[in-house]
């Protein structure tokens, strides 16, 4: 049997956070997709940029303005299996603030329940996969 062929996917995506009077603990924006707390992120369409798909996806996911990138923070890859291939998705993170109040309306379409957000600490507790959880560490770093 041979293996598979890998197919390379890239992707992007933010941890937007923002910090609440009284509080030193930055919040991030988490959302609740397939049954598990995630990071808005994904597929970089043709003749866009990494940064430009990190803040489209972001504004896509939760129904947001864009939001404004502060700094890169981290690079992941993970593979998965779709159909009969094996798709191996690297994806950039950016941390990413909104410069203006947001209200958010979650992309059903994507599997979207919920926008939540909640002080980092619990985020890293509450994120669904151990590279969003790595993410989330070397953001706060």
């Amino acid at each position: 049997m041979t293996k598979p062929e890998i197919e390379p996917i890239a992707a992007a995506g933010g941890v937007v956070f923002r910090y609440s009077e009284g509080n030193s603990e930055p919040k991030v924006l988490m959302i609740f997709r397939n049954g598990v707390w995630d990071l808005p992120k994904g597929k970089l369409e043709p003749g866009e940029s990494i940064p430009m798909c990190a803040v489209r996806e972001v504004a896509e996911e939760v129904g947001s303005s864009l939001p404004a990138i502060v700094r890169e923070i981290d690079t992941t890859y993970h593979e998965y299996p779709e159909g009969k291939k094996i798709m191996g998705k690297t994806t950039y993170w950016y941390s990413m603030i909104f410069t203006t109040p947001e209200t958010f309306t979650p992309q059903k379409a994507e599997g979207i329940e919920a926008v939540e957000w909640m002080p980092v600490s619990e985020a890293r507790n509450k994120a669904g996969y151990e590279n969003l959880k790595k993410v989330l560490r070397k953001f706060t770093t």
